[in-house]
């Protein structure tokens, strides 16, 4: 993979510009942090592995199956060398050592080019759902599900019953018209349907996408919408936070917009089973109904088994899923990803990263719209028990994850960064509070997790365990970097690379650097990058989202310092692309929403998370001439926000400005106007010569000033 370097390769674009402007001016907190201060404890060794416990993990009998075939890899950063300086021998080392189900095929692991423009495992055929539930066949008794609510415990599935499930689904699906290639698109929370659902549809090879519940209508369509679905698989309503949320009107106005669909099927969760999809009743003009329950049975009262299950294999980069990833203009971004990337980087990232195998009990917390909920299913590849849990994380009390932690004796629990910091200024004592005896790895992402998350995890969770801080995307659907058995835990540092990533962190001009912020760059292809966009056919903007700025280099929009010893530090977001909770949302959906209402003029949000706080998501308005900001008004934004897309968007407040900054071929200057509110002088911050209306940035510095 050829280097990129020199000013011509960062491209004379406004972003580029923008980000030259951004990376060598940082100051205030981040350049603070930038020199090394990052705040009391940092850096300090929290945990360290020994030669035994190097011996144990996954990664070592990996590396003793390679010492076999003649390739010595003895320290971490050796094998992480080895692996992205050997790109196609690795992944296909890994189709091998794990036993992939699949015609491998004669072609090459990896037909190089340059990025994107590079195809893996050409000629070879799989099956997502296949590999998933192979299990069934050599331990079908071993549980592979185990769900909780709010309510308390669910349902238990083993692995014999999740694959009947998933055949009788799939069958159902057959008998409503899906066939290879057709969307099938879910509605629904984290619970055990969801993920049979993701499994029959991907056995068909048909495509899966998802939204959780809490999603408003229009949040949901401008989804769904783009990949024209077949089927859509909704549930009647969610519990949250001790309250009942009936979607039945919902789902009858997401239907009413996707005038492909030929069927709904109706889970019931709030009401008792066997009823007609929710708020979608029958009509002769559109989708007829069906009940989660009955599917599959159309033949007769036998359900089918799993041992006649017919999986359609299909292309190693045949479209898996579309999953989403808002940018600051258009719709959201259909992100498809195929089915052997996913196999690959799924098992690597399970088995090598969180250290996971056959009779670990795995969760994460996370909901149907992230990607660590396809991370967190995906743990059926490692034939690990996957709990799921739908509800909130702090009901009825903060510490609701560490008492499923006990009662569901998890080998790792994955959280959000900001659960883990509640905990922390909460005062809870898990570790005292619960017998968490089997508990070896607390996994942490969303949002760069400070010292003091880590201190308190090894003071008050347990001092013998894994803490994984890691970053990636729903770009990749996965980390790039993250934790390893092989290396010690240190306070509110991320201990390197993943398996795979080469990682690095680029100047403005294309150059890495080591010890200074630059842009996250990935510099070798890696099997889970998208496929592509959905209705994307030249493949522009897939394009543009990721290599407009390095050609040939993934520019995936976050800051990263890589230290000299290989940890690293991310600080947020580099773009203008807003974080809650680790979803990305798009600047493009708050203004179709906001811009609506005639009293407003103009708008622009800001998120001023950064490490060590979740930050504040801050709405700026100009209104109409005679319109006064008052609480009716203020009312009606927040609650427009929440119901057509989601509680993550309603800003934490909403402030009138003289003007929005715009350049001057009017895009709105997020990015500038975020630096100005964490420190950056307005003179560093963005070039008057390129602003419409440079005046009106005196605002937002005066009141960064003013707190």
């Amino acid at each position: 993979m050829r280097e990129v370097t020199g000013r011509a390769a960062a491209g004379v674009t406004l972003r580029g510009l923008v980000n030259r402007q951004i990376l060598g001016s940082m100051t205030g907190d981040e350049a603070t942090s930038a020199q090394g201060a990052h705040g009391p404890g940092y850096g300090e060794t929290l945990w360290t592995p020994t030669a035994e416990t190097i011996k144990a993990t996954q990664t070592a009998r990996y590396q003793e199956w390679l010492a076999e075939r003649g390739i010595r890899t003895g320290s971490y950063d050796e094998l992480w060398r080895w692996s992205t300086d050997n790109p196609g021998p690795f992944w296909d080392s890994l189709w091998d050592y794990f036993g992939v189900l699949g015609e491998r095929g004669s072609g090459p692991a990896l037909e190089a080019g340059i990025m994107p423009d590079v195809h893996w495992f050409p000629g070879a055929t799989l099956n997502y759902a296949r590999n998933m539930l192979r299990t069934a066949h050599t331990d079908p008794d071993r549980l592979a599900i185990i769900s909780y609510s709010e309510r308390g415990s669910g349902s238990r599935y083993t692995y014999a019953q999740l694959a009947a499930e998933v055949a009788r689904v799939a069958a159902g699906l057959r008998d409503l018209g899906v066939r290879r290639g057709d969307r099938v698109v879910g509605l629904v929370p984290n619970v055990p349907e969801a993920a049979i659902a993701l499994l029959a549809t991907a056995s068909i090879g048909a495509i899966w996408s998802s939204c959780s519940p809490d999603f408003g209508t229009r949040s949901v369509v401008d989804r769904f919408a783009q990949i024209e679905p077949a089927v859509l698989i909704a549930v009647d309503g969610y519990a949250y936070n001790g309250k009942d949320y009936p979607r039945g009107a919902v789902v009858a106005e997401i239907a009413a917009a996707l005038p492909t669909l030929k069927a709904i099927v109706a889970i019931s969760l709030l009401s008792p089973p066997g009823g007609t999809a929710a708020g979608a009743g029958e009509s002769s003009e559109g989708p007829g109904s069906v009940a989660w329950e009955s599917l599959g049975l159309a033949r007769g009262p036998q359900e089918p088994r799993f041992a006649e299950m017919p999986f359609e294999e299909v292309p190693f980069e045949h479209p898996l899923w579309v999953l989403y990833s808002s940018g600051t203009t258009g719709l959201p971004k259909p992100i498809v990803h195929g089915h052997g990337g996913i196999v690959l980087e799924h098992l690597k990232a399970l088995t090598f990263h969180l250290d996971l195998g056959p009779g670990d009990r795995f969760s994460w917390y996370t909901t149907t719209g992230w990607m660590m909920w396809n991370f967190l299913v995906g743990g059926l590849l490692a034939g690990v028990t996957t709990v799921l849990y739908d509800g909130a994380a702090t009901y009825p009390q903060t510490g609701r994850l560490w008492s499923l932690a006990a009662d569901a004796k998890l080998s790792y629990l994955g959280v959000g960064a900001p659960y883990l910091m509640a905990c922390h200024k909460a005062g809870l004592r898990p570790g005292a509070e619960h017998d968490l005896t089997g508990l070896r790895g607390i996994g942490s992402t969303g949002s760069p997790l400070p010292p003091e998350g880590f201190t308190w995890a090894y003071d008050a969770v347990k001092a013998n365990l894994i803490l994984g801080s890691m970053s990636g995307g729903t770009d990749m659907c996965t980390g790039f970097v993250g934790a390893s058995p092989l290396l010690p835990v240190r306070s509110g540092v991320i201990a390197g690379p993943c398996l795979g990533a080469k990682v690095q962190a680029f100047d403005p001009d294309g150059r890495p650097v080591i010890g200074q912020v630059g842009e996250l760059v990935v510099t070798v292809p890696l099997p889970s990058m998208p496929v592509g966009f959905w209705n994307d056919p030249d493949g522009s903007r897939y394009r543009d989202s990721y290599y407009a700025d390095f050609p040939g280099v993934w520019r995936h929009g976050d800051w990263i310092e890589i230290l000299p010893d290989g940890g690293c530090v991310i600080y947020g977001r580099s773009d203008a692309t807003l974080n809650r909770g680790g979803v990305r949302m798009g600047t493009s959906e708050f203004y179709r929403v906001v811009e609506a209402f005639a009293e407003v003029a103009d708008s622009l949000v800001v998120d001023t998370g950064r490490l060590g706080a979740e930050g504040r998501l801050v709405l700026y308005v100009t209104l109409a001439p005679g319109v006064t900001l008052d609480d009716d008004l203020v009312r009606r934004v927040k609650g427009a926000l929440r119901a057509q897309l989601s509680p993550r968007h309603v800003p934490d407040e909403i402030i009138v400005v003289p003007g929005i900054p715009r350049t001057l071929s009017g895009k709105k200057l997020e990015i500038p106007v975020r630096k100005i509110l964490l420190g950056t002088p307005v003179e560093q911050a963005a070039d008057p010569s390129a602003l419409a209306n440079p005046e009106v940035l005196g605002y937002f510095a005066a009141r960064a000033q003013s707190g």
